[in-house]
């Protein structure tokens, strides 16, 4: 089959957008590049986070440039705003992470300007995928993919805090010492896998294998997560701060985090994130259970 290229793809709004989201990428990794500036995990996460947005983007141009959308592996209809709500969220925690944990600590010259614009234009990408999702979801009334809705926003939101959540916790020390906190652990795997299930049946088109009707699939996704989120965001608190089930009240009291090492996060400071993304994602359950069971109420 010949392709059809397109140009007119990029001149529409939508298109706009898209080159401006490119350019932004290229930018900021591309200062970083230039200067060497991402040294350490943190740095390393930003600039993976910057190239792999630009690739994917550019990937995205591409489909619409040449018409390509009914090839494309995956549901056209569902996988442009899914990644573009993952690209603002990576956006976002790059130009938060970047700069309070590696420009901050940089001398002034050459290398921190150019560290400077590239968390710029971080900044810039992440609004501008975050428009991309504000323009392209689902009207209230409106029929349109899963994905684009409010619950399917919700799904990746919650894979994406689960997955900063993990990284909180690549420190085994943080949880192995008492079986109440991996059942946290577990918690967050689990609501993690239902979660990207749903968005990779979503992607793939393939709702209809499932033995019960999607609706009741996702209600009942919804309210196992939140009763298991329930569970966490009081027992993870507990076992990290309260002294009597061996936890550190006070963020004095880690001898790690009294020197602070650039480029780092103590362990203290861990357990406080994973505190608060436990109580972002619970949040987050709870809406979906709260649209998901309205869902099922309409279509009885």
């Amino acid at each position: 089959m010949a392709v059809t290229v397109t140009p007119q793809t990029l001149t529409q709004p939508l298109g706009l957008l898209r080159l401006l989201q490119l350019v932004s990428t290229c930018v900021a990794f591309s200062c970083v590049a230039h200067v060497g500036a991402w040294t350490g995990p943190m740095g390393n996460w930003s600039m993976f986070t910057w190239i792999f947005c630009f690739i994917v983007t550019f990937i995205v141009i591409l489909v619409e440039l040449c018409g390509c959308q009914a090839r494309f592996p995956l549901s056209w209809r569902n996988f442009p705003i899914t990644y573009a709500l993952y690209a603002a969220l990576f956006c976002l925690s790059s130009s938060i992470i970047y700069p309070t944990t590696y420009v901050q600590f940089m001398s002034h010259g050459r290398s921190r300007d150019h560290a400077i614009a590239a968390t710029t234009f971080s900044c810039i990408a992440c609004l501008a995928y975050a428009t991309e999702v504000a323009w392209t979801r689902g009207k209230a009334g409106e029929v349109t993919s899963y994905m684009a809705t409010v619950p399917g926003l919700l799904k990746v939101l919650e894979t994406y805090v689960a997955c900063v959540i993990f990284a909180f916790l690549s420190n085994p020390d943080l949880y192995q010492r008492h079986e109440a906190l991996e059942w946290c652990v577990a918690v967050y795997a689990i609501c993690f896998i239902l979660a990207a299930i749903t968005i990779l049946l979503n992607l793939g088109e393939c709702t209809n294998m499932l033995p019960i009707s999607f609706s009741s699939f996702l209600t009942g996704v919804a309210v196992l997560s939140v009763l298991m989120y329930a569970t966490a965001i009081v027992i993870w608190p507990l076992y990290q701060f309260n002294e009597q089930y061996g936890g550190q009240s006070r963020r004095m009291k880690d001898s790690y985090c009294a020197y602070r090492h650039p480029h780092s996060v103590c362990n203290w400071d861990r357990r406080l994130a994973v505190a608060i993304l436990t109580g972002i994602n619970l949040l987050a359950y709870l809406a979906d259970m709260v649209y998901s069971t309205r869902l099922v109420i309409i279509k009885m």
